[in-house]
């Protein structure tokens, strides 16, 4: 799940969001960690321009530090960052980030990563837009390496060049999960070839299991084995039946026929699937993940 009120787009933002704060997320998280999720998600941008900000809001939560908040609060649940905007920020910073956060959670990282869109935030950092695609490609390899198990890593690429620095604590996890999200053509290209897993952006159904048997042709093509994580983010859901207009996309009914529904995403092909509720706020969202969790989660598999 990605959890509200850290980012606040208005695709997706509920009202209530506007006013909450840390409380809120904690308690999110602590509802999530009890029902059972795999991980709570975080999303990253630095900084909003004025020209989206009436789309995108200018609420978006560092994910490093509010990941890493919430480690502290919660037992279990993984930590992924999706998607953070690795090309923004040099490897080796990014490498101690999320090494300490791993380190400090005991093992909880999953490091999703993406190109980004905002042609702004690359700009005010001194970092070429046009050429973040291949920005991503050499900072997924730099990171491998910085987070890899040496305390002095090395990486010697196009871009960025190392050795002979160490960085202690290494991460708890003897390899960090590296996630890809996108899907654009270079997007799930780089997912299948350069990742652990693949987040997909908001694919309907119709169109994942083309994307996946892309991402398993091109997998095998390059002679690339071990474990690999499909995702899909499913449609807004509602366990029960909602007293209030929650929109005619969302997903709604008892518990069997909501499981019913999500059961087609793993006949698909996916391993993962990232939800998302309405609510109308707190308790109620505490009490869609609570059910979620007791009574559709066990029927899925």
């Amino acid at each position: 799940m990605q959890l509200p009120v850290q980012s606040q787009s208005t695709m997706y933002a509920e009202p209530w969001e506007a006013g909450a704060g840390p409380d809120d997320l904690v308690a999110l998280a602590r509802a999530a960690d009890r029902a059972g999720f795999d991980y709570v998600a975080t999303c990253d941008h630095v900084a909003i321009p004025r020209r989206l900000a009436s789309a995108m809001s200018t609420v978006w939560y560092d994910p490093v530090a509010t990941l890493a908040f919430l480690a502290a609060a919660t037992e279990r649940v993984r930590l992924l960052s999706h998607v953070a905007v690795v090309g923004l920020r040099h490897p080796l910073l990014s490498a101690k980030q999320y090494a300490t956060l791993d380190h400090l959670s005991a093992g909880r990282l999953i490091l999703g990563v993406g190109a980004g869109h905002v042609r702004e935030e690359f700009e005010v950092l001194g970092v070429d837009f046009e050429r973040r695609g291949p920005v991503l490609d050499e900072s997924i390899d730099a990171l491998r390496a910085a987070l890899g198990p040496e305390e002095f890593p090395e990486h010697h690429g196009k871009l960025y060049d190392f050795e002979g620095l160490g960085q202690l604590p290494r991460p708890a996890q003897e390899r960090v999960p590296v996630w890809v999200g996108g899907s654009s053509p270079a997007a799930v290209r780089r997912a299948a070839l350069k990742g652990d897993g693949w987040l997909p952006q908001g694919d309907p159904r119709d169109r994942l299991p083309a994307q996946i048997a892309r991402i398993r042709r091109l997998r095998q093509e390059a002679g690339i084995e071990g474990p690999y994580t499909v995702g899909a983010i499913v449609e807004p859901l509602y366990v029960g039946t909602p007293a209030w207009d929650v929109g005619r996309r969302t997903l709604t009914g008892t518990p069997d026929a909501l499981a019913e529904s999500l059961r087609a995403y793993r006949a698909m092909g996916v391993d993962q699937i990232q939800v998302r509720f309405r609510s109308r706020g707190r308790s109620e969202l505490v009490d869609q993940i609570t059910a979620f969790g007791a009574e559709v989660a066990p029927r899925l598999d």
